[in-house]
């Protein structure tokens, strides 16, 4: 998966020493930092900066900021289906261990609200690879037995990648004065408001009655035709002409 995400670019013939290596990625490393702090617009000298290389380092490993940003692009959705995947084996303990020991994927989560905001293409393909790796893991999970099988899986499983990422970036675009660590810790500071209710609604459900899932089921097995109108409008009443004259009579 790593290789298939990963978009590399061209190598120099004789292959990039040590170096050079560490240099690349110290540079991707602080790319995805200031693309997460102060989204794309945040000038290749900024970036430059703050790895302590040269402008022209970077355009020699990346050719573009294009180039940065979809290597960091490759880099983030590689580190958040690894997160996604550790979840699996044990959800509950890896829930209490992100309860009490949130770890570092600060500029991870900040970044991929960012992609997503940015808008236009690049963000449909990063909305589609986030599908693609909730697809793995939600097919892991349902073999597991952990999820239930849907009888769309496709569907649901868009549903609840855009409603989880449309609630993080309601929250992260109503909160603009908050750097990444400080957006993440208000997450932390209200996760206990919102836990629980998203826990109930996964686990027992929201409606008491299957009926409207039973009716939608058989609407779309069998929609109903436009000749089976239940309440077809009244035939319109015939015509009425004026009653033809009498013959004339006859000598």
């Amino acid at each position: 998966m790593y290789s298939i995400l990963f978009m590399r670019t061209a190598e120099v013939p004789d292959g990039p020493s040590p170096a050079d290596l560490t240099a690349r990625a110290r540079i991707r490393e602080v790319a995805i930092e200031c693309f997460a702090e102060e989204g794309f617009g945040v000038p290749m000298r900024t970036i430059a900066a703050r790895a302590e290389v040269s402008l022209g380092l970077i355009t020699h490993h990346f050719g573009s900021k294009a180039a940065l940003r979809t290597e960091c692009d490759a880099e983030v959705l590689r580190r958040y289906h690894a997160l996604k995947t550790e979840a699996i084996a044990d959800p509950s303990a890896y829930l209490l261990a992100r309860l009490t020991a949130p770890g570092t994927a600060v500029s991870i989560l900040v970044y991929i609200l960012r992609a997503i905001h940015a808008g236009g293409r690049p963000a449909r393909i990063f909305l589609e690879s986030l599908v693609e790796h909730a697809r793995d893991v939600m097919a892991e999970s349902v073999a597991s037995g952990l999820v239930r099988a849907s009888r769309d899986e496709e569907a649901r499983l868009r549903y609840l990648t855009y409603q989880a990422m449309g609630a993080l970036l309601v929250q992260f675009l109503t909160t603009p004065e908050l750097t990444p660590d400080e957006f993440v810790a208000s997450l932390r500071d209200g996760r206990s408001d919102t836990i629980l209710p998203v826990l109930e609604l996964y686990t027992e459900g929201l409606l008491t009655s299957r009926a409207m899932l039973d009716d939608y089921v058989s609407y779309l097995w069998e929609p109903p035709s436009a000749s089976a109108d239940p309440d077809p409008a009244p035939a319109p009443a015939p015509e009425r002409t004026a009653p033809s004259a009498p013959p004339p009579p006859t000598a």
